[in-house]
């Protein structure tokens, strides 16, 4: 999910809404309850009059089977033009690249909108146009075309639209998705099409039932050995069961995990601060079970069309989520016109997490569940924004920022410890209870009764079928009926989710090797040092790659990386590693074989000596793509960007695109986006495309052999400091990227259109003018960066939205820096290697090497840190093998 607000342009304060609302007849205080309750008090639960379209037994969650699906693909030879083309191309005729092979009708369906459009997809590109109609006199809409390379498909998935088995949601390598609706047989056929181009970085699972997706994954294996967090994994099963961002009554669905909001001290270890996630919402209050049995057991529909419920509302639908949202855009917006023009009153607001929690154990009709903003966006608690959001009737109190939890001292603070207590031991030892509710053998049937778990008909899948409903204006009517109570995910599993790991049994497992390793920094008193040997003091590393493989077994076949090396003098090694994952393993965890190369001058790599004389080498000036083959380096001369053929062992491109030396490079996770900085003071952002894809630009020159290399195409320039730019970091998948500058500022912008989103400016403690030096993202994109003066040497910590996270001196200079799960890794030039969490920066683990440090590096699931010393070596620290 994305986290990174940006500017709204088109804003509104609503305060023609808030108008409305205070001007609206006076609310009764016995009115004023739970926004899902009032929503429904309004509209009755209507009973249809479409006995013909409701069915009692609802239909198999499941999609159609892979096999009926792929029966319908064609030849996946001839859709690339091989034979007949879908387009109908003559047998035997290559289709045009450019050529739609799939031109169908559909609706982009987002948070705020449906917009009408046709989605073409050729041998090489997907495309959607928007062909919603233009009204006479308007301003011109800002159009919904989008546009991408079928290369960057990662997922594709048959998804559910009013319960309506007829749309795709298209996820893309940077973590983009589009949600679009068709008629049921459109869908089909478009899927099949697309699976029969065989995109590249597609998935093999895309083809499959959301039930056998999750089999087929090993997500449930993984998560139960702990080798993912229970955020991750939840987030997994929203996305199999059919949740999205871009629809709100299908929106991903977190459980409450705690019944503690009024101590003043969280304690994790005490299981009556947590809520007992075998049991709905609803009846989490003992007191409310009779009551609720009793509504189920007593209730009749004489027209038979109703079956029996436990809840009239449901846990997670559009006004739940608005509820929650309401402080930020367009959640704002959407609030809005739910409530016909204004805000709801001030007591029916989201105004209080204590208030909240209390409400729900006292009401068994209020059964809203949490969504994942309550474990990662701080920003929804605030009301930045300033909205008008109305005075409470009882306290005339102004409904403003979310009163958190005495336990919570800001914002980010409860989402840290929310956060911590969702991984905590106690939720996940029960978390497959509640996933067993929402996902599992508990959603519906016999079970979901025994459980108490019920919900009114029109949420489950298969219970109306649309189509049979003639009447256009009731069969529109039903559809809102569906699209506002919210929809039940997909059911996943039909047996009792396995339990977790117990903490205890899987350190254990972990220390004995038999388990995947686990991250460093969650065995911190396990950590041992192992010193490798690659160089000398004379030549030592001033650059060393992160291998981006995840462990695995010591005796699979391939399982090794390429560990990428730059020396002080410019040789450059191609070392073999493995963080081995299993008792086959060596004692130390992991293999790092030195390359042999660099024993002789003969054999030795080097980069040449075309870097300016005054550009020391560091690890700033160098990142290694991501097949480890080409090595993309700054510092020349002549103010190019240069790569690197490690097969070749030379430069076989050079590009130019600043007017001064380049004095940083950094490339994203996904690889598809390069970033330089440079003495002109500015940063180019490059977007990497295969060979011949038009990556050559004004003064840019290739060698022989260039076309193996992904060509870097300049996509922006950034501006915005004063003095040259130090150092870059780049995050597709938030779109960010973040240049820091010796003129004391680092600069966020986006990637894709290089929009300004603000400026980080912290104050040195001496009044001294600072000079950033060093930069590290999370994968919440959190800023960490280095700075110095004169007299002394600090870091910081900023959310991606600007907030500060915390700042504290240190006693050398910083010399690595990266960022591992929550914390943050400190290594500097007196040899110390100091880690602390991101918020706060209160330090976990010291260790010091006494001997200088040049870099710090943080391997695939940070199983390793590995950290280059100015004496030559290579201290790898881990976890070792009981």
């Amino acid at each position: 999910m994305r986290i990174k607000l940006c500017p709204n342009h088109a804003f509104d304060s609503h305060m023609q809404a808030s108008s409305l609302r205070d001007n609206a007849a006076s609310v009764k205080r016995d009115s004023v309850g739970p926004p899902g309750a009032w929503l429904w008090k309004t509209q009755q639960l209507p009973a249809l009059e479409i006995p013909g379209a409701v069915r009692r037994e609802a239909a198999d969650d499941s999609p159609p089977d892979e096999d009926d699906l792929l029966s319908l693909m064609p030849d996946a030879q001839s859709e690339a033009g091989g034979g007949a083309s879908a387009g109908g191309a003559p047998g035997g005729a290559a289709a045009p690249k450019d050529k739609p092979l799939v031109s169908e009708s559909c609706e982009l369906v987002t948070l705020m909108s449906r917009v009408t459009g046709r989605l073409e997809v050729t041998a090489a590109l997907v495309s959607f146009r928007d062909t919603s109609p233009v009204q006479r006199g308007d301003a011109a809409p800002e159009r919904m075309d989008f546009k991408f390379a079928l290369s960057r498909l990662r997922e594709i998935h048959l998804r559910r639209y009013n319960l309506r088995r007829s749309a795709l949601e298209f996820f893309l390598t940077d973590q983009t998705n589009y949600f679009l609706n068709f008629s049921a047989k459109t869908r089909n056929k478009v899927f099949t099409r697309i699976l029969a181009l065989r995109p590249p970085n597609l998935s093999s699972f895309s083809s499959r039932s959301p039930g056998e997706m999750l089999r087929a994954s090993g997500l449930t294996r993984k998560w139960v050995q702990r080798e993912i967090s229970n955020f991750e994994y939840l987030m997994h099963l929203n996305t199999l069961a059919g949740r999205t961002y871009s629809d709100l009554s299908q929106y991903p669905v977190f459980p409450w995990i705690l019944a503690d909001y009024t101590s003043e001290r969280l304690d994790l270890d005490n299981p009556a601060s947590f809520r007992d996630l075998a049991r709905p919402v609803g009846v989490v209050n003992p007191r409310n079970e009779a009551e609720v049995r009793a509504k189920y057991d007593s209730f009749e529909d004489p027209s038979g069309t109703i079956a029996k419920f436990h809840y009239g509302t449901h846990y997670s639908n559009s006004a739940g989520v608005l509820h929650y949202l309401v402080r930020v855009e367009p959640f704002t917006s959407l609030h809005v016109e739910l409530q016909s023009g204004r805000f709801d009153v001030a007591d029916r607001q989201f105004h209080s997490l204590p208030a909240t929690w209390r409400l729900l154990m006292d009401n068994p009709n209020d059964v809203k569940e949490l969504t994942p903003e309550f474990f990662c966006f701080p920003e929804f608690l605030r009301n930045q924004n300033k909205f008008d959001l109305g005075l409470l009737q009882g306290t005339k109190e102004r409904v403003d920022d979310v009163e958190l939890p005495r336990w919570a001292h800001s914002a980010e603070d409860f989402i840290f410890q929310h956060r911590r207590a969702l991984e905590s031991e106690y939720v996940s030892a029960h978390l497959h209870e509640w996933i067993d509710l929402i996902f599992g053998y508990k959603q519906k049937g016999p079970k979901a009764v025994e459980a108490l778990n019920v919900f009114y008909y029109c949420s489950y899948e298969g219970a109306v079928d649309l189509d049979a409903i003639a009447d256009e204006k009731e069969r529109l009517a039903v559809e809102g009926m569906i699209n506002n109570f919210g929809q039940t995910p997909i059911q996943l599993l039909r047996e009792p989710h396995p339990a977790r790991l117990s903490s205890a049994d899987f350190c254990a497992r972990v220390l004995r090797g038999e388990l995947r390793r686990a991250p460093f920094y969650a065995f911190l008193d396990h950590l041992r040092p192992t010193p490798v040997e690659v160089s000398s003091d004379k030549d030592p590393l001033v650059f060393l790659s992160a291998p981006r493989s995840p462990p695995r077994g010591f005796l699979q076949a391939g399982a090794h990386d390429s560990l990428v090396s730059v020396s002080r003098g410019g040789a450059v090694g191609a070392h073999t590693w493995a963080a081995a994952a299993d008792r086959h393993a060596p004692a130390r965890g992991f293999v790092f074989d030195v390359d042999p190369s660099l024993a002789s001058a003969k054999t030795k790599r080097t980069l040449g000596n075309a870097h300016h004389p005054g550009q020391a080498l560091s690890s700033q000036l160098f990142a290694l793509s991501h097949d480890a083959k080409v090595l993309y380096t700054g510092g020349h001369w002549d103010c190019t960007l240069r790569l690197y053929s490690l097969a070749k062992g030379k430069t076989v491109a050079a590009l130019r695109r600043h007017f001064d030396v380049v004095t940083c490079v950094a490339l994203d996770a996904v690889g598809q986006y390069l970033v330089t900085g440079s003495r002109d003071c500015t940063a180019v952002v490059w977007e990497l495309v295969p060979s011949g894809g038009g990556a050559g630009t004004a003064g840019s020159t290739a060698g022989a052999g260039s076309a193996t290399a992904p060509l870097p195409r300049p996509h922006c320039t950034l501006y915005g400091h004063d003095r040259p730019v130090s150092c870059v970091c780049i995050a597709t998948e938030l779109d960010l990227v973040v240049t820091g500058s010796l003129d004391g500022t680092v600069n966020v912008h986006t990637i894709e259109e290089g929009q300004y989103l603000r400026t980080l400016e912290p104050q040195s403690v001496n009044g001294l003018d600072l000079e950033v030096s060093l930069l590290a993202l999370s994968a919440q994109g959190d800023i960490a960066f280095a700075a110095h003066d004169k007299r002394s040497h600090s870091v910081h910590v900023y959310s991606v939205n600007g907030v500060s996270l915390g700042s504290k001196l240190v006693p050398g200079r910083v010399a690595g820096l990266a960022v591992a799960g929550d914390m943050l890794v400190v290594g500097d030039d007196a040899g110390d290697i100091t880690i602390s969490r991101l918020l706060g920066l209160p330090p976990v683990y010291d260790l010091p090497l006494h001997v200088p440090i040049q870099s710090v590096v943080v391997t695939a699931g940070a199983t390793h840190l590995l950290v280059p010393l100015r004496d030559g070596r290579v201290m790898v620290l881990g976890v070792a093998n009981a």
